[in-house]
């Protein structure tokens, strides 16, 4: 049967990689974002806001997916406005599609934070996890925006009875400027700016980070499980975590990632050191730096997420997830985390975005 990708979220780190795994699958594309994707040539492109419901229709009258992958989100100041703004791009887009009638499965991307709590009660004292994270774990008591964003896939569903998954990653690892939440591609900038300037590559984060197992997930693992979910009937109406398959610790992880870079590591010292206070007067400095090595992107904020990385390598408690739900319905793909940095490292490099 004739299979139409229609992905929300295309220039972002998800819906990029999703979308190659989609194209070199033979499946038709179709991205959905306010900007064109650079470097996709085989998607057909959108140009929409999430939140207009009436441009929204506009731009999606005639177009008729199959599946629907939703790998966007936009930051709010508080968890209320998240779970408004985030709950209706979700409800705006299956409302526009609803009349088309030609929806089989819709895939909703979350993470981690269905389990850790939002970022105004992130891992905080009383809400604390047992760990590996099970997809079986029930909600939090608290508001969510990735739980509205769930609700609205399944009142969708109800109603014009097409199947779903969720898919909860760790930190993405993966290539995508402008990303909100971007640790792989920021550590990169922080190691350049070490090298350039002689400071040390100071571990940012606590303890049980730095101590605990963790995991993270390559995008491209994301990409190959929303493909698989979408192509696998057993995986129909279920909530799946991804991550690579393997655990580590950020003291074996940390000294690996200076080597690739040439810098000198230095490890938990006994108090955390945030990289938004370390970074913070760092955007002058890397507008010298890319002007001096030639590279496209002398805006700091556009590639690094200081805010994001320091909620990740803070948290008070080691963070690590259960695959058991993909793995007995088939999902068996895997990808070692040390190559996982060092490859964006080298496209990131190749792409002229760091030295």
């Amino acid at each position: 049967m004739k299979r139409t990708a229609l992905i929300a979220g295309i220039t972002g780190i998800g819906g990029n990689h999703v979308a190659r795994e989609l194209l070199a699958d033979g499946w038709e594309v179709i991205g959905l974002s306010r900007r064109a994707p650079q470097d996709l040539p085989g998607v057909r492109h959108v140009a929409a806001d999430l939140l207009d419901r009436d441009g929204l229709a506009q731009a999606l009258a005639g177009i008729n997916p199959t599946h629907v992958f939703i790998t966007t989100w936009m930051r709010q100041d508080t968890e209320a406005d998240n779970i408004r703004v985030n709950a209706a791009l979700v409800r705006n887009l299956l409302d526009a599609l609803s009349p088309q009638k030609s929806l089989r499965h819709v895939a909703l991307v979350t993470g981690l934070k269905h389990y850790l709590g939002p970022f105004e009660a992130y891992a905080s004292s009383g809400t604390l996890p047992d760990t590996p994270l099970r997809e079986s774990q029930p909600r939090l008591p608290l508001e969510n925006f990735y739980y509205a964003q769930e609700d609205e896939v399944y009142a969708a569903a109800e109603r014009d009875r097409f199947t779903w998954s969720v898919h909860r990653p760790h930190t993405i690892i993966g290539l995508a400027v402008g990303n909100a939440m971007n640790l792989g591609t920021t550590l990169a900038v922080y190691a350049t700016i070490c090298k350039e300037t002689g400071r040390p590559f100071q571990f940012p984060g606590s303890e049980a980070q730095w101590k605990g197992l963790s995991d993270v997930t390559d995008a491209r693992m994301l990409a190959k499980q929303l493909v698989w979910a979408a192509d696998t009937d057993a995986a129909r109406n279920e909530a799946f975590n991804i991550v690579n398959g393997d655990v580590f610790r950020w003291s074996w992880l940390w000294p690996k990632l200076a080597g690739w870079f040439g810098v000198q590591a230095a490890g938990f010292n006994g108090t955390v050191q945030p990289l938004e206070t370390a970074m913070a007067n760092d955007a002058g400095l890397w507008r010298e730096i890319a002007g001096r090595h030639g590279l496209v992107e002398p805006n700091l904020d556009r590639l690094a997420s200081s805010w994001h990385t320091d909620l990740d390598l803070g948290r008070p408690l080691e963070v690590m997830t259960d695959m058991a739900n993909s793995r007995r319905l088939g999902f068996t793909a895997y990808q070692a985390t040390d190559a996982s940095f060092f490859d964006l490292f080298e496209r990131l490099r190749a792409e002229r975005l760091i030295p």
